[in-house]
């Protein structure tokens, strides 16, 4: 039926046949018939309406129909006005009957015009929907359900916070089932208590208040071992106050929600003016278990903040450098401490590749040592984390630690090579007496027997201050400075290491009037006798080694010549350095584990000296110690 007009044209005679007609027509059709005018009141009610929906004509006429449902009240109108402006409508939908019950329809619509044309109200004609038509509504229904909660749920996973989270849950419920209000409550297992933390609908006082779960609706359904329970009538609602916050409530449904296979708390959906159907209850028993993954999701992260807080306290807190590299290497955390330790701002480390080398991640990687430029040392581990394809690297501020090292090596070489001059001296004229003792003159004897004395002295000197060569490495060197005796140190060095070999001949040439210096006499004689040691070791085929000293200014400066092997270029610095003899020199040929020279460079820094190596033109080396004249 597309429409029934009121301004049929028929003779006056017949005017009355027609309507009769027409009444007769509606009175008997099998099918409701509805006519409203464009303020809603009924102005055509049949029989066959009265069948279906329970209501006479005389209940409803002049007032709107009692048969749309509030949630279908929208798209009631949207019909309405799609009607008024031409076309006719025909949809699936679902009435009330007098008896709260929900009938499936299907309604065509057209719009009533007056004689004039102008719109005088809507008809409807509610055609009965059969069980596979009623079957197919239903399919189509719980298919735009389940989008639509897909759609919600989906929007909801997006939201991390916990607090969040539950109230989109509760304000979906609303938006599927049609509930007047809803509520989640959180299960507090220890104290046997339901606390309200979320709701929609309800006064905002609620929010926090709390009901045992012994005797709640929750406790009940979680004691029954089912997943949803629909509470109405008689049955107790106090759960929470909800009658005395929702006036007219009748109906509560509840599902119950679980993280981690426990229940975690309960999704309530409370209903006043309407029932739950069994949609309603699938629908929340379906929003109730993606609730637990939602709230298990919201739950996780915020544990997953809490640990980063709990870790960036420890890595901020701790004494350790800690760099966190990302999987291409470049820096995404620098802790305060790294910022101690290389002197490099987070800002400019971040984001950029680590600034020192790093070993590889694991055990195996073992440690790396490194210098920065600032001079510290550290020692730096890596470890990996697969979770995150991280780098941990974590590097540690040795410096100390290697003074330390530096300072035992150094104890250890001065006694092994330190000491080993005086030896020497001493056996070798100590031998010189067992093997010549007939052949010499009493004032020979008498000289090498004051060698050997002053050469004891000298090691009783040495013993006494072998800290001398362990703080050396630490700027912890206990020199003395003051004023001595250079050209007398440097007599009594040349005289003892003249008798140490027959092929090599030790002068001495000293200007007149030598000024005294100023220094330490026992870091300079430790100095001398090493680079004569030295001068003599390294020119194998013999010659001359000469010992000079001049007054240059406010200097002295004391020079050591040998016309030994000499010096590589390039390695006029390094020779002073720790464990580093000059390419030309044969650790084979040479012994010596190349201490000499650095245990010279520290003494000499130590008393305001400097000593520096040059190669002779004609061969050899030169050594030059500069000390400062006494005043």
């Amino acid at each position: 039926m597309t429409c029934v007009r009121q301004d049929v044209q028929v003779a006056p005679d017949a005017r009355d046949v027609h309507q009769a007609t027409v009444r007769a027509v509606v009175e008997c059709a099998a099918d409701a018939i509805v006519a409203v005018d464009p303020d809603f009141a009924v102005t055509v009610w049949n029989p066959a309406a009265e069948r279906m929906f329970g209501w006479s004509a005389a209940e409803v006429v002049g007032k709107p129909a009692p048969i749309v449902p509030d949630e279908l009240q929208a798209e009631h109108h949207a019909v309405l006005e799609r009607v008024r402006a031409g076309g006719h409508v025909s949809i699936a939908t679902r009435r009330l009957h007098r008896d709260g019950r929900l009938i499936d329809v299907r309604i065509d619509t057209s719009v009533l015009r007056d004689q004039d044309g102008a719109p005088a109200g809507w008809v409807g004609v509610y055609h009965p929907v059969g069980e596979d038509q009623v079957a197919q509504h239903h399919v189509a229904e719980r298919a735009r359900l389940v989008r639509r909660l897909n759609d919600v749920i989906a929007d909801i996973n997006a939201e991390l916070d916990l607090a969040a989270v539950l109230d989109r849950i509760t304000a979906a419920l609303i938006e599927l089932t049609g509930a007047d209000a809803a509520a989640f409550v959180r299960i507090e297992e220890a104290t046997d208590t339901l606390r309200l933390v979320s709701l929609s609908g309800l006064p905002e006082h609620l929010r926090d208040t709390a009901a045992a779960l012994r005797t709640s609706l929750v406790g009940e359904l979680m004691r029954s071992g089912k997943t949803i329970m629909l509470a109405s009538g008689a049955r107790r609602l106090g759960d929470l106050i909800w009658d005395s916050a929702l006036p007219g409530l009748h109906t509560i449904a509840v599902g119950v929600s679980n993280l981690h296979n426990r229940p975690y708390g309960a999704l309530y959906a409370l209903f006043s003016g309407n029932n739950a159907g069994h949609i309603e209850l699938e629908l929340l028993e379906l929003l109730a278990g993606h609730a637990g993954v939602v709230v298990g999701n919201a739950v996780a992260y915020a544990g997953v903040v809490r640990q980063r807080a709990h870790e960036r306290a420890v890595i901020d807190a701790s004494a350790d450098g800690i760099a966190v590299l990302d999987r291409d290497g470049i820096v995404r955390q620098w802790n305060p401490a790294a910022h101690q330790i290389t002197g490099i701002a987070p800002a400019a480390a971040i984001g950029r590749e680590l600034p020192f080398p790093q070993p590889a991640p694991g055990p195996g990687g073992g440690v790396v040592s490194h210098q920065l430029e600032s001079g510290t040392w550290i020692d730096v581990l890596c470890a990996e984390i697969d979770e995150t394809d991280e780098l941990v690297v974590d590097f540690r501020d040795v410096t100390a630690n290697k003074a330390l090292e530096e300072a035992k090596d150094l104890f250890l070489a001065t006694t092994s090579h330190e000491l080993r001059t005086p030896i020497t001296v001493v056996q070798g004229f100590a031998s010189m007496l067992v093997d010549r003792w007939d052949k010499l003159g009493d004032a020979e004897r008498r000289q090498a027997v004051e060698t050997i004395a002053e050469r004891a002295r000298s090691l009783g000197r040495l013993v006494e201050n072998l800290l001398l060569g362990s703080r050396a490495g630490a700027d912890e060197l206990p020199v003395t400075i003051g004023r001595f005796d250079v050209a007398g140190l440097l007599r009594a060095a040349v005289l003892a290491f003249r008798s140490l070999s027959e092929r090599h001949v030790v002068e001495l040439d000293l200007s007149d009037d030598l000024p005294a210096a100023r220094g330490d006499a026992m870091a300079t004689d430790i100095i001398v006798g090493q680079l004569l040691e030295n001068a003599i070791k390294y020119s194998p085929d013999g010659g001359t080694v000469t010992v000079r000293a001049r007054a240059e200014g406010e200097q002295l400066v004391v020079t050591v010549l040998d016309e030994g092997v000499g010096i590589a270029p390039g390695d006029h610095e390094r020779i002073f350095e720790r464990f580093v003899q000059g390419e030309a020199g044969d650790r084979r040929r040479f012994g010596g584990i190349g201490l000499g020279l650095y245990i010279v460079k520290t003494l000499a820094v130590a008393q305001g000296a400097d000593i520096t190596a040059v190669s002779r033109t004609c061969g050899g080396t030169c050594m030059r110690l500069v000390l400062p004249q006494a005043h």
